[in-house]
């Protein structure tokens, strides 16, 4: 398996090479995100500590493997919050570059702030999104506000950042732009006008429901025995039994075993480092998934699916204007869409030149993390840090903060709740350890059991 930090240009830092980064994750998709932009901001540190939330989306060491974690430092460690907060009383960080949900920040950045009520020697807080931010806008935003850099994948997305903040009476100041951290890959070579590799690339939750689920499948069967001389490759995010960042209720795997006909012999399912698909594909099919932004940032032509609508819910509303917009039949008779120059520009994936640049990437006039690692700098010159200043306190929201914070176990002051075993990890004795990590393999089992069998059958029979 190729290593994906090493796929990453590596841009030049004023960051000393001494400096120790952390990475919390909560996903396997975060958790790449996270370790990329670590290396990104970072790029002549040591490999970050690695650190995984435990909850029901924590991932499995296939998909950490898949994701490139193989750079993490003794790591990922699997830790509560509270576990996480303790590691950063004990341990010295510079930077923690939190790939969570908004909830889970806000939890850290509180926990943080107990830590250090007052100006300290504390390290720098970074987060920001895995990819398109169609949904809660402004809940994700807000709950993450009090970071000290809250990175903004492009300038259509810095701008919105700044305008929700700013609308709030909050501090825009922290808001970054730059870029996905996994736009990278070598340029497409065009196969004239004709695919000869077709991914469609799926999602966990989008859509949501069995039988458009099952249309999108049988869609991409049928695109395959009409063009048998295309290969046809449904790329899947998991494995059943796996979780990633959203619920898969109704895995494709399971649908294709009761696909009318079965999957023609052109057409398989794949898993797998997306990087590493896309380096052999042709054109690239998906309703919303962020897969279209590193397909396009390669010049891959790439279709956002109409067939179920243009809504939010689906998150392709996302892609108005970008000229990716087209249905199956469309594909069918040959239809290969090209993104709209201006509209990458503004979502920051404009496509990467097909020809080496003459001066290295990490002298670029254009390297999107820039700014970041200047803003990282300069932080870290100061002898210390102001106390975290979250959004949301007990004064702005104090029917919503107690609630999140007791999610993960910590007081309404940022403290953690009694019995919360907040210890460093590793502590434990290895019987313990072992244990406890058999006991919670078999929950997060009967959980996704539950969700992917009981709950579809529960809902049939009471017509729910």
């Amino acid at each position: 398996m190729r290593n994906s930090f090493c796929r990453v240009p590596l841009p030049l830092s004023s960051i000393r090479s001494d400096q120790r980064v952390a990475v919390l994750a909560d996903s396997d998709t975060r958790w790449k995100w996270g370790a990329l932009t670590a290396r990104r901001l970072a790029p002549d540190a040591p490999a970050p500590a690695g650190y995984v939330l435990r909850g029901r989306a924590t991932p499995t060491a296939r998909q950490l493997g898949e994701a490139g974690v193989g750079e993490a430092d003794g790591g990922p460690v699997e830790v509560t919050c509270a576990e996480f907060l303790a590691e950063l009383g004990r341990r010295h960080y510079d930077v923690v570059v939190l790939a969570l949900v908004g909830g889970a920040v806000q939890a850290v950045l509180h926990g943080v702030r107990a830590l250090w009520p007052d100006p300290a020697a504390r390290p720098v807080l970074v987060t920001g999104y895995v990819g398109v931010v169609y949904e809660k806008l402004a809940d994700g935003l807000l709950l993450r506000h009090g970071a000290d850099l809250v990175l903004a994948n492009s300038r259509h997305d810095a701008a919105r950042f700044r305008a929700v903040y700013e609308g709030v009476g909050a501090d825009p100041a922290a808001v970054v732009e730059t870029a996905l951290p996994f736009l990278d890959g070598a340029a497409y070579e065009s196969a004239g006008d004709r695919a000869h590799r077709v991914v469609f690339a799926v999602q966990p939750s989008v859509p949501e429901g069995r039988a458009d689920r099952a249309y999108l499948l049988e869609r991409a069967a049928r695109h395959a025995r009409l063009h048998p001389g295309r290969e046809v490759l449904v790329k899947l995010r998991s494995r059943p039994g796996e979780h990633t960042t959203h619920l898969e209720e109704h895995p494709y795997q399971r649908l294709a075993e009761r696909l009318p006909g079965g999957l023609p012999p052109n057409c398989r399912l794949v898993y797998g480092n997306m990087g590493e698909v896309l380096d052999g594909t042709d054109l690239l099919v998906t309703v919303s998934s962020t897969a279209a932004l590193e397909s396009l940032h390669r010049g891959i032509p790439t279709a956002v699916l109409t067939d179920l609508g243009i809504r939010e819910a689906l998150g392709n509303h996302h892609f108005l204007g970008s000229g990716c917009l087209a249905s199956w039949d469309q594909l069918d008779e040959g239809l290969l869409p090209g993104g709209d120059p201006a509209w990458l520009t503004a979502h920051g994936v404009a496509p990467v030149a097909p020809v080496a640049p003459a001066v290295p990437v990490a002298q670029a006039a254009d390297d999107p993390y820039a700014a970041a690692r200047e803003r990282v700098a300069r932080l870290l010159a100061a002898d210390r840090l102001p106390p975290v200043a979250p959004y949301y306190t007990l004064a702005t929201a104090p029917g919503y903060l107690p609630g999140i914070l007791a999610r993960h176990r910590l007081a309404p002051d940022g403290t953690p709740l009694p019995g919360t075993g907040a210890r460093a990890a590793g502590e434990s004795s290895g019987a313990r350890r072992w244990l406890r990590a058999h006991l919670r393999e078999a929950a997060r089992g009967a959980y996704r059991h539950g969700v992917q069998r009981v709950a579809p059958v529960i809902r049939r029979l009471g017509e729910l």
